[in-house]
């Protein structure tokens, strides 16, 4: 999570030098970024009517397996047990 913080904060960042320079972003516009969700959500549909007409179909099973780690991908999952480093060893 921190790190879609950082790359939020960056961005605004961006933004924010882009408005001081009167420089307009070359980022995609928001209607050609909901289009691509459409389509991502969109590849999602024939797998999950398949298997819904297949009989086999566990919804909440497609949807976590299948459906979500194709549209949001491999999210970060916090490390609630963090490896603190060891002390240094000495030789001598």
């Amino acid at each position: 999570m921190r790190l879609y913080l950082l790359s939020l904060g960056a961005g605004l960042l961006v933004g924010v030098i882009y408005a001081l320079l009167n420089v307009r972003s070359p980022a995609p516009p928001v209607v050609a970024l909901v289009g691509l969700l459409g389509i991502l959500l969109g590849e999602q549909i024939p797998p999950l009517v398949k298997a819904l007409l297949g009989g086999s179909a566990d919804t909440s099973a497609i949807l976590s397996r299948q459906v979500r780690p194709h549209v949001f991908g491999h999210l970060p999952k916090g490390d609630h047990n963090p490896v603190a480093p060891g002390p240094a060893s000495r030789e001598s």
